[in-house]
């Protein structure tokens, strides 16, 4: 079982940078393709980023692309999401996901969640 726990969540100014942390427990952390995930209020959960289980591949959401990179330490058993340029609209609570699939952006193929961190962004 893997459980992710998110972490570095916070206030932020609009066009600032912020790095979330996703870790999880467990032997077989390596075995998993992570995605990230976010929800803002009144809004369906979005997909994000997602990154294979060596870390060579990663991808993307429209929104995000060129602003946001996902990476992974196997070593750490944890990924990161690095948010640059923030704007308004990223404002949400970002929940982190394994799943056995290659890659998946879509919530029901991940199997374990995270409780998510918030992040705001001010204008």
């Amino acid at each position: 079982q893997v459980q992710p726990v998110e972490s570095g969540g916070g206030l932020v100014q609009a066009g600032g940078s912020l790095r979330l942390s996703c870790t999880a427990s467990g032997r077989t952390f390596s075995n998993y393709a992570m995605g990230w995930f976010r929800q803002a209020p009144g809004k369906e959960r979005e997909f994000v980023a997602t990154i294979t289980t060596n870390g060579d591949s990663t991808y993307y959401a429209d929104s995000v692309k060129g602003r946001f990179t996902m990476s992974r330490d196997n070593a750490k058993n944890t990924v990161y999401l690095q948010m640059n340029s923030l704007k308004l609209e990223d404002a949400a609570v970002y929940f982190c996901a394994t799943t056995f699939r290659d890659w998946a952006s879509t919530p029901i193929l991940y199997d374990y969640w995270g409780q998510g961190t918030q992040v705001t962004v001010a204008a």
